[in-house]
């Protein structure tokens, strides 16, 4: 019988590779008629703003968002702009090899699965296209709860919508948000990816203290669904 009884993993950096901003957000920056820096810049510092939907609406925020960068677009521009932005985000999300295989793996073996994620409203939109979808019991976003990891309510929702303890619960991030601090306040396990492309990701108040359990790989957490505790 498996240790556990849900395997709730991050989005990006976790289930995804790396993020970096592509060349495709220049275009955003065009059609608001703001200096890519510029935008780069306010996208950066009011990221938690976003993802916690306080602005309302993709075309809300990003007028928001223009705002605090001293351009005033029209509401076509705008609209435009966030289709594009929408595109850009879809282009920079590649899941990683593994992720459908360990997935996959941990609902052969009866263990749920969800993913909770710190994101704007790109994210929502297109991870019901995502290979990784269907092998997902639960999808917990920021952007729709109104808060943000660490943010025990994220964490104790995914449970509830599973109808699970903390405690049956593995949680797996790559540590962004101190979200892997946040899974062990609300109970749960909590572990560390650290895949060697993360040298590079785009990550907002990471966990650099975090002294827990570490896995190079996503396959590395099925083998600790399995794995027998520790004797106190």
């Amino acid at each position: 019988m498996s240790r556990y009884h849900a395997v709730l993993f991050d989005f990006f950096g976790t289930l995804t590779r790396c993020v970096r901003r592509s060349s495709a957000h220049r275009t955003t920056a065009e059609l608001l008629g703001c200096p890519e820096d510029t935008l780069t810049a306010v996208l950066d510092r009011t990221f938690y703003q976003r993802a916690s939907g306080r602005h309302g609406t993709a075309e809300a925020t990003l007028r928001w968002v223009c705002a605090q960068a001293g351009v005033h677009p029209s509401d076509a521009a705008v609209r435009a702009a966030v289709a594009a932005r929408h595109r850009a985000v879809r282009a920079d999300t590649r899941l990683r090899e593994e992720a459908v295989p360990a997935l996959a793996e941990l609902r052969r073996r009866g263990v749920r699965t969800g993913v909770i994620s710190d994101c704007t409203h790109e994210l929502p939109a297109f991870l019901p296209q995502l290979a990784v979808a269907p092998l997902l019991d639960v999808r917990v976003y920021s952007v729709q709860l109104g808060r943000c990891k660490p943010d025990p309510a994220l964490y104790l929702a995914a449970c509830h919508r599973l109808d699970v303890r903390p405690q049956d619960c593995l949680y797996v991030g790559d540590g962004g948000s101190r979200e892997l601090s946040g899974a062990q306040r609300a109970g749960m396990t909590a572990v560390r990816l650290a895949a060697p492309d993360l040298a590079d990701h785009l990550v907002f108040d990471a966990e650099r203290d975090w002294d827990g359990p570490v896995v190079g790989s996503l396959s590395e957490v099925v083998e600790l669904v399995d794995a027998v505790p520790a004797p106190c």
